[in-house]
């Protein structure tokens, strides 16, 4: 279940960011900006939803330093412990939505070494 929480917190931490620059790193936008791909991500199959994939595309990006990042998958990973989340869907959900997010999604993930 631990390995099954990293993922998702990566996954989270990749495409989800509602705050503009500058402004702090918080777990309820995290946690709010990915929330309709819940369900997709504990079931898996077929297609993430369009309002899944709208907020997955409209944070990628949105998250500009190393520090964000480390932050929010952090943040995220003392959250996530909680999802059944699928390892693989979560791993394949960035590039189902037409999102790059230019880190690998692992359950060995280490926030530290996030850059």
């Amino acid at each position: 279940m631990k390995g099954v929480a990293v993922v998702f917190v990566v996954v989270l931490a990749a495409v989800s960011l509602a705050a503009s620059p500058g402004e702090a790193v918080s777990c309820g936008e995290l946690q709010s900006s990915l929330s309709p791909c819940l369900s997709y991500l504990q079931a898996g199959g077929g297609e993430p939803s369009e309002s899944c994939c709208g907020g997955v595309r409209s944070v990628t990006g949105s998250i500009q330093s190393t520090q964000d990042r480390q932050t929010a998958c952090n943040c995220l990973k003392s959250a996530a412990s909680s999802y059944n989340v699928r390892t693989d869907v979560a791993a394949n959900l960035p590039g189902k939505c037409g999102a790059s997010i230019g880190m690998t999604i692992s359950p060995n993930v280490d926030c530290s070494q996030i850059s």
